[in-house]
Order: C-alpha cells, then sequence, then structure tokens
C-alpha cells in the first residue's frame, strides 16, 4: 500500500513537473491575452506629472497615457490606467495585475534582467533641484547636506551609481513621491531633492516655484515601457503601433501638448 502511495506522489510530482515546464516552454500568448481580455492595463505613479499624473478633477493624464490611449485604440482595446506603489512595482507586473509599466520608467541593467523592455522614446536625466536662494551650484557643495529622492526610483540608484556622491552626503530622505519631496524641499526640510530632468522642468514650469536645476547630472537615461519578462508578443505590437504613431506625426503632436516640442526618439 505504502509503495503504491509512493508511486503515486512520484507520479503527480512529475505531472506537476511536467505541466510547469510545459507552461514555461509554451508560446507567448500575452498580446492575445490583451485582445482577448480587450483592455490593456498600464501601472504607474499617479504623482509623476508630466508623464502621468491627476489633474484638478481627479483624472489621470499626461503624456505616458495619450500616447498609451493611442497605442490601446489603435490594438483595438481599452486603456485602464492603474496607480500602483511604486515600491512594489516589479511585483506589479509579474503577478500579472498590470500589464506594462508605462510611467517615465528608466531602463537600467537591473530591470532589464527581469522585464521585457520596449524600445526607447525618449531620454532624460536625473538631476539636482535646489531652492532658488541656494548656494548650492555643484554635487560637491551638497557635501554633508540632507538630499530628498523618491523610494524605488531611478533617482535613488543614480545617487547610488555616482561616484562618490552618496558617501559625501549627509542625509538621504526617501519620499513616496516626488512632489512630497519637493515639498519638503520649499521648507527646508532637505536640501536638495534628486529626480527626472522632464519631471523636474514640467514642475517647475507648472508650479511657479522657486526652484533650480543645477547644470551637473547624475546620470543620462532613456524612458521605455516595462513589460514581463517575455511578453515579447505584446511588446512588438506596442513597438510596432508607437513607430507608426511617430511616423504618421501622431506621437509628435502628443509630445508637443506636453513638453512644448517634439523630445521623442522613435524611429530617429
Amino acid at each position: 500500500m505504502r509503495k503504491l502511495i509512493a508511486l503515486a506522489a512520484v507520479a503527480l510530482i512529475s505531472l506537476s513537473l511536467f505541466a510547469q515546464g510545459a507552461k514555461e516552454g509554451g508560446a507567448d500568448n500575452s498580446l492575445q491575452d490583451v485582445l482577448d481580455k480587450g483592455t490593456f492595463v498600464l501601472g504607474l505613479d499617479d504623482s509623476f506629472p508630466p508623464m502621468g499624473f491627476r489633474d484638478e478633477n481627479g483624472e489621470i493624464v499626461g503624456f505616458d497615457i495619450d500616447a498609451a490611449r493611442e497605442v490601446a485604440s489603435r490594438l483595438g482595446v481599452e486603456l485602464v490606467p492603474q496607480p500602483i506603489d511604486w515600491n512594489a512595482k516589479e511585483q506589479e507586473l509579474a503577478t500579472g495585475n498590470i500589464d506594462c509599466i508605462w510611467n517615465g520608467f528608466t531602463v537600467t541593467p537591473e530591470r532589464e534582467k527581469v522585464m521585457t523592455f520596449s524600445a526607447p522614446y525618449v531620454r532624460n536625466a536625473q538631476v539636482v533641484v535646489v531652492r532658488g536662494d541656494s548656494a548650492v551650484n555643484t554635487l560637491d557643495d551638497l557635501k554633508g547636506g540632507s538630499v530628498g529622492v523618491q523610494a524605488g526610483s531611478s533617482a535613488q540608484s543614480a545617487i547610488d551609481d555616482t561616484p562618490g556622491f552618496k558617501d559625501s552626503l549627509g542625509e538621504i530622505v526617501e519620499f513616496k513621491e516626488n512632489l512630497t519631496a519637493l515639498m519638503d524641499l520649499e521648507i527646508g526640510g532637505v536640501d536638495a531633492v534628486v529626480m527626472d530632468l522632464l519631471v523636474a522642468n514640467d514642475n517647475i514650469n507648472r508650479s511657479g516655484k522657486d526652484f533650480r536645476i543645477l547644470d551637473q547630472t547624475l546620470t543620462e537615461e532613456e524612458y521605455a515601457i516595462g513589460f514581463r519578462k517575455g511578453d515579447i508578443a505584446l511588446r512588438d505590437a506596442v513597438d510596432s503601433e508607437l513607430l507608426a504613431m511617430a511616423e504618421d506625426g501622431t506621437l509628435a503632436q502628443i509630445a508637443e501638448k506636453w513638453f512644448g516640442a517634439d523630445i521623442t526618439i522613435v524611429g530617429k
């Protein structure tokens, strides 16, 4: 009896492993899954203007939202912007709660190990924002000072990867959102904030607050769309639509709406 039970257990384990292997080695249904359900779920930090944020009416808007909505329309599905905890973005994607991360998302070697990325569509940089009356003009001037940064962001990685910079600082303060970090900068809670150039420029222009950006940048980078590792079919379909939008001028129109110029690099 025990021998029969043991054999049955072995068979069950083997069947389970076979099924798992078949799933891992099976066809890529990522595009078809989106088409079948009729929705394309975009994960984002909804306080990241001008890429994706809430307007005065609470609606999620932005450059990435407009671009993604046009892509979804051309694929024949509905765009569903889904706010997520940015610190848990990889888990949200891996568990299938979202179909992509499309929100001023920087390509990094670490992220490329666990995700499939689209072609880059915008160039960006990580910069330092200070108050207008600050005596800080270079990275060296921040020695012993306090710097704010969004937790889990590429700005945090830029601080780590800039030789000598992190060790020179007196304190690094993590915030859930860039806007909160800038509010703390305004009241003197931190001496500077490290963040995306595009987002920093947009905030300064929109708010009119007395901030300025240092000429010295930490890193140059590119924005792309992050998909689950192996979701090649969905990635390729989105890339194809973005290229078509670049060729027919639609992407340029969206960029001019949000940035005042076509700063996109798709097909260029």
